[in-house]
């Protein structure tokens, strides 16, 4: 039988065996950062898991799982920062789970991202496992655990839990189950601001499948290759084989759709549209509520974020943030990072392009790369806002596996004592706002 006479299978479910490789690998990373952690803030007389759990945003979320929304502090210099800024569902889950255990908010909260994180990681290996194999789904999981700030995925902060939630929506939306896609979204949506970039890929995908539908692109094509290799479209395919291998597609196994630049499973079209229109639920309904709160309107969000001086302005506050680095000399070598850390997320971005990275996947990096270095919200939190972009690491997953494993594995150790070291560092320094 010939690759285009292969049937269409359903995709393989990302079972908890498949990911463990990746899960462990994962653990043992955030293992010894936590370590490295402890040790670095007894030395300097300072509590590890107050760092974890109660400073910063933590500390916003705890109070609004407790005491709910209206708080707000008024500096000397007139700016309101108001709990309004903190979308509802990570205070939901730490009430819920202060409900059901004794457990401080504080501690609800470290749980929270704990198990967050690890459904992040799986739901990133089930991304890259879907488009490339499980080898780079490996990589890319630890790819994830040792970024220079990979510290705040044990923080009772938002960012795992969305993480989370966007992984598994746009995996959802990769394997044709609109719906769930939808439904992940919507939450992801009251996680955090940028919920807007799973909003995006799900209604990107949807868009461009109803115009595959439109123009014929629905038709049988041939299922991808395992490890990301795709039938070419454009091959001649004999009728008898095409009805052979329809009738040899398993009972309700989903069709696909060969689009330019997707890769996704199929389904009935009002699935389709049902996961279309839940996706910016959760986002829209909490931005209406505080304009309902405010007594501002729809753009009653905007003003709340502008009490924190968040904003959008195209980067020009970050490139003048830059360009002030090369004013002095000692300052001049973090501005020579900044821009070349930026360069190297651009590069990585297009190579995704380049390598064809499913559709859903290039809008969410794009619009989460756009709104993280494009907002002129505070420049230090700008690494963990990027940190839910996780197809940018898709290239870097990708070479990596190639390598042979016993390197691989010590690349990736070396990383990872290194981002110990560095998120201990900069949790006891200036740490996440």
């Amino acid at each position: 039988m010939t690759d285009l006479e292969t049937p269409v299978t359903a995709p393989r479910a990302p079972t908890l065996r498949r990911a463990a490789p990746a899960l462990l690998g994962y653990a043992g990373v955030r293992a010894l950062g936590l370590v490295v952690l402890a040790g670095w803030s007894a030395a300097r007389g300072k509590s590890a898991y107050t760092l974890l759990t109660a400073r910063w945003d933590s500390l916003w979320y705890a109070r609004v799982a407790e005491l709910g929304y209206g708080y707000q502090v008024r500096l000397p210099n007139g700016d309101v920062h108001s709990n309004l800024a903190f979308f509802p569902l990570l205070p939901w889950l730490e009430r819920l789970l202060h409900a059901l255990a004794p457990l401080s908010y504080a501690d609800a909260g470290f749980t929270v991202s704990l198990l967050a994180s690890l459904a992040a990681c799986w739901g990133i290996f089930a991304v890259a496992d879907f488009a490339y194999g499980p080898r780079v789904g490996v990589c890319a999981v630890l790819l994830w655990a040792v970024l220079p700030v990979g510290i705040v995925q044990s923080m009772a902060y938002s960012e795992s839990l969305f993480t989370a939630l966007a992984a598994w929506s746009l995996y959802a939306v990769l394997t044709g189950r609109w719906v769930t896609a939808g439904v992940l979204a919507a939450l992801a949506g009251l996680t955090r601001p940028v919920g807007l970039a799973v909003v995006a890929a799900v209604w990107a995908a949807g868009v461009v499948s109803f115009v595959a539908d439109r123009s014929g692109g629905a038709r049988d094509r041939g299922a991808d290759q395992p490890g990301g290799a795709h039938l070419d479209e454009h091959a001649p395919e004999a009728p008898s084989a095409a009805r052979a291998r329809r009738a040899q597609r398993p009972t309700g196994a989903p069709h696909t759709t060969r689009a330019p630049w997707v890769t996704t499973a199929t389904a009935p079209p009002w699935r389709r549209l049902l996961g279309m229109l839940l996706a910016p639920v959760g986002a829209a309904a909490y931005v209406l509520w505080v304009g309902h709160r405010t007594g501002r309107g729809p753009l009653g969000y905007l003003d709340v974020q502008a009490g924190w001086r968040n904003g959008f302005d195209g980067g020009q506050a970050f490139a003048r943030f830059v360009a002030d680095k090369f004013t002095s000399f000692p300052s001049a070598a973090a501005g020579a990072g900044l821009v070349l850390g930026v360069a190297l997320l651009l590069w990585l971005y297009v190579t995704g392009v380049r390598q064809r990275q499913p559709l859903p996947l290039l809008v969410y990096t794009g619009v989460v790369l756009a709104l993280a270095l494009c907002a002129s919200s505070y420049f230090g939190s700008k690494p963990r806002l990027l940190m839910p972009a996780f197809p940018v690491l898709l290239p870097l997953a990708r070479a990596l596996a190639r390598l042979r494993t016993s390197r691989s594995a010590l690349v990736t150790a070396g990383v990872a004592v290194i981002s110990a070291v560095y998120g201990a560092f900069w949790l006891n320094g200036s740490g996440p706002p």
